[in-house]
């Protein structure tokens, strides 16, 4: 078990060459570990000092000099773990950094776990759960919409609206628990219809929250999009296409596409993998059989099929194959009737009844693609609007302790003339459940595995 007595140290920036690197403390020793190593160009004494940043250089024990740095004091309770955290900005090469981190763990300090840092701050009440889970989403957000959203949680709101709804459960559970603890007192009447549609309120809310979390999700982790068909009817094209892009290679003779090729769009906010498969078909060529496979592969692995057919030609028994195929697996499919440009008029074929959108464009001049987005963007969402810095849950376990909260709350509400002890039972495993979201209940095993995804140094 981490013992959060010692004082921590990690690289706070990512490996590679940089104008800057930090090598991060935090404990209470901080502040005198830095001052063994630490030779202030102009004498100072970072533990007596009122000043935050000094200038100097970093020595070892044989009083080598490391690097010249910048040493950031920020003193408990001011700082981001609420203890004492040093931050000694070195050059930023391997080199410099990890003899700065070495000097600094012989001083005395630990090498920090993944998180650590930021567990210290939820653990010191800085942040909570919600706020700390934000932080890593901040660090790995790969849309604007993804970032404003970690912003957003990170900031409290999404905190404030949980602890909201909690204190409206929290209210209806006090009253309701005076009702059992003083039933023969002369009380005005506790559990009445206000009280009920004060619950309601709460739960109409949660219910809200728990329509948005998938796209939440979304927006955090993305989805993957691939892209199948047979060969030569424009699989490549429609992916240069999306991408705005040449990157994948586009022939008349079929068969091009032997790897799969994969690149990240944004729709509406939502980092998008495409995935360019190889032509869906029987072959004797070993390295074109491997190219099926990995489609395949891309096939069990994907959010959405965009299922690709030639406009222009007869639907052939591979496309009949497929489609009953697709059909098979249950995900959104949204059949592609490429190569409009070179028909009048496109018909789906009849093998693709069975899937709900067709749209026809062109990869080549771009026609229909902004309607294909549309289509792609409707099923991601489900009809949820992403508001610029709105703030969602983003994360199974969330989504998981939310509809359990929801599910106490329902049964309290199917049956309003239960006793008031089974009313505040309900109640009671709503609010808990809900804690699981903050922190305030959550399992000492789920808090470390949660922190241990983050990155070490963070």
């Amino acid at each position: 078990m981490t013992n959060f007595e010692d004082t921590i140290a990690a690289i706070s920036t990512p490996p590679g060459e940089g104008g800057v690197g930090i090598v991060r403390l935090s404990g209470k020793s901080a502040l005198a570990i830095s001052a063994q190593l630490f030779r202030s160009s102009r004498e100072k004494d970072i533990c007596t000092s009122s000043q935050q940043v000094f200038h100097g250089h970093i020595v070892n024990a044989a009083e080598e000099t490391l690097d010249e740095v910048l040493l950031h004091v920020m003193r408990a309770p001011h700082s981001y773990t609420r203890e004492d955290v040093i931050e000694i900005n070195c050059h930023g090469g391997a080199a410099p950094l990890n003899a700065v981190l070495e000097a600094v763990l012989t001083a005395g300090a630990r090498l920090a776990a993944p998180g650590e840092f930021t567990q210290r701050a939820f653990l010191n009440g800085r942040i909570d759960l919600v706020q700390a889970e934000a932080v890593i989403d901040q660090i790995r957000a790969r849309t604007r919409a993804g970032l404003q959203a970690a912003n957003a949680a990170a900031s409290g709101t999404l905190s404030q609206r949980l602890h909201a709804i909690s204190d409206q459960l929290a209210y209806a559970l006090a009253h309701i628990e005076a009702a059992v603890d003083f039933p023969e007192d002369d009380l005005p009447e506790l559990v009445t219809p206000e009280l009920f549609e004060h619950v309601r309120a709460a739960y109409d809310q949660m219910r809200h929250m728990l329509a948005t979390a998938d796209a939440g999700r979304l927006c955090r982790e993305g989805a993957v999009l691939a892209i199948v068909g047979r060969p030569n009817v424009g699989k490549s094209s429609l992916f240069n296409a999306l991408l705005r892009d040449t990157r994948a290679i586009v022939s008349k003779h079929a068969g091009t596409t032997r790897d799969r090729i994969e690149e990240y769009i944004t729709l509406s906010g939502i980092p998008v993998k495409l995935i360019d498969t190889a032509g869906l078909r029987q072959t004797d060529n070993e390295v074109e059989r491997i190219g099926v496979a990995l489609a395949r592969e891309a096939l069990e692995n994907a959010n959405m099929i965009l299922f690709v057919l030639d406009a222009a030609a007869p639907a052939e028994e591979e496309d009949v194959c497929l489609a009953q195929e697709l059909a098979e697996l249950t995900l959104p499919t949204v059949v592609v009737l490429n190569k409009a440009d070179l028909v009048d008029v496109c018909v789906s074929p009849a093998c693709c009844a069975s899937f709900a959108d067709t749209v026809s464009i062109s990869a080549l001049t771009g026609d229909g693609l902004k309607k294909l987005e549309d289509i792609l963007v409707g099923h991601l969402l489900g009809g949820v609007n992403l508001d610029a810095g709105q703030a969602m849950l983003n994360r199974l376990h969330q989504k998981e302790s939310l509809r359990r909260s929801i599910e106490s709350v329902e049964r309290l509400l199917d049956d309003t003339t239960l006793s008031p002890e089974f009313l505040a039972l309900e109640l009671r495993d709503a609010l808990h459940a809900l804690g699981e979201i903050t922190g305030e209940t959550t399992p000492e095993d789920i808090l470390d595995k949660i922190f241990s995804t983050f990155c070490i140094g963070k």
